[in-house]
């Protein structure tokens, strides 16, 4: 893809960045940050990072490198940058929110924090979010009860108001279910529960692309690797107050203390904010990672990029029906986001994905079913390759 031109066709530098010259088009210049392959639709899995977050990678480890007696202070800036930029996407401060290598460890880490009682979980979750409570319930802490959803197997607020019980303390699920890409209703499941239940957010599926009210969450956490193109072992949680309040300190590390450049062989208590999450330090590398990442996503504005990700899903739900697929995700706005899944009846999921292959382009491929997941800076014209590559199958 030439870099001087943005996912739309316009010249990069026309508009600032955050801004689009009509809807649908990527963020000016946002497309040419990046060198994945315009074929590429396996966001939802796995995020190609930018030259930005390439280049601050490079420079952090090359400092380290060539270490001295100031180096490793001057890295571990990139921690409160990174911060900064998260809590401020998810509407909250740097105290309320902890890097983390990946969304498993905060997830585990509130689940932990949740000394007895029930948790809705939903039934057809993605497995992160349902181990941690598998296993408080074997070390006799939250027990998770499952959550049916509605007819269509959707976590609604509705399903969750038929599901509370007095015991139930907690409701974990996606903001973006990884299969269908149903955007859950937070803000009305935050209305359903009350003020007395916390509400936890594995929001991998849709941080940085999709506008959403985190606020309304708990906790939310999300890694880097996705969505927001930042490389693996990149991730964020952020509480709220109540959460503070609330989790108790189960799994806190040696670096979610209190004084904890102090080493007196006593138990320090647990950080005040979200710092109380941390187990020990992160790869001030991955930090720095992460940090260029989310100044691209603030640069360039979530709702420019959700509003280009909106766009490639109409053209690919078009692109598949012409095509005679079984249409399996969620396809009505608002509940939509970036996420199309499909069957083409008759043909083996692996027949259709060599098709999309030789035609240069990345699907998720599941047993049954593929999954396209297009971004900002994918291109209008890839929709009619995919169908292109599914007619020839009929």
């Amino acid at each position: 893809m030439d870099d001087a031109t943005d996912t739309g066709g316009a010249p990069t530098g026309h508009a600032p960045a955050g801004d689009t010259t009509d809807t649908g088009r990527a963020p000016a210049g946002y497309a040419g940050l990046f060198d994945a392959p315009a074929g590429y639709l396996d966001f939802a899995r796995y995020g190609p990072p930018s030259r930005p977050v390439l280049d601050a990678t490079a420079e952090a480890l090359g400092r380290s490198a060539r270490a001295d007696h100031t180096t490793v202070n001057e890295l571990m800036r990139a921690d409160l940058l990174a911060r900064e930029s998260a809590a401020r996407l998810a509407g909250t401060d740097a105290e309320h929110t902890v890097l983390l290598p990946n969304t498993t460890t905060g997830l585990f880490q509130a689940a932990f924090g949740i000394p007895s009682g029930t948790v809705l979980v939903p039934e057809g979750d993605f497995p992160a979010n349902h181990y941690p409570w598998r296993r408080t319930a074997a070390a006799g802490l939250a027990e998770p009860r499952w959550l049916r959803g509605d007819a269509h197997g959707r976590p609604t607020p509705e399903a969750v108001r038929d599901a509370l019980t007095a015991d139930v303390v907690a409701v974990s699920l996606s903001a973006v279910d990884f299969r269908t890409g149903y955007r859950a209703d937070l803000a009305a499941i935050r209305d359903v529960i009350g003020p007395d239940r916390l509400l936890v957010v594995d929001a991998i599926q849709g941080f940085g692309v999709v506008e959403m009210p985190w606020q309304a969450a708990d906790v939310v956490v999300t890694g880097g690797q996705k969505w927001l193109r930042a490389g693996w072992s990149t991730g964020f949680a952020a509480l709220s107050d109540r959460a503070l309040e609330r989790l108790a300190p189960t799994l806190t590390g040696w670096t979610g203390v209190e004084d904890v450049a102090r080493f007196d062989g006593a138990e320090h208590p647990p950080a005040a904010g979200a710092g109380r999450l941390s187990l020990t330090n992160l790869s001030p590398v991955a930090a720095a990672a992460f940090a260029a990442a989310l100044q691209v996503v603030e640069s360039a504005g979530v709702a420019a990029i959700e509003s280009a990700v909106a766009a490639r899903v109409d053209e690919l739900l078009d692109a598949v029906r012409s095509a005679g697929a079984e249409v399996l995700s969620e396809t009505a706005r608002p509940r939509r986001a970036g996420i199309v899944s499909f069957r083409l009846p008759g043909v083996a999921a692996a027949d259709v994905a060599a098709a999309l292959h030789a035609e240069g382009l990345t699907p998720t491929v599941r047993p049954d079913s593929l999954r396209l997941s297009p971004h900002a800076s994918t291109p209008p014209w890839v929709a009619p390759e995919v169908a292109k590559a599914l007619t020839s199958l009929r």
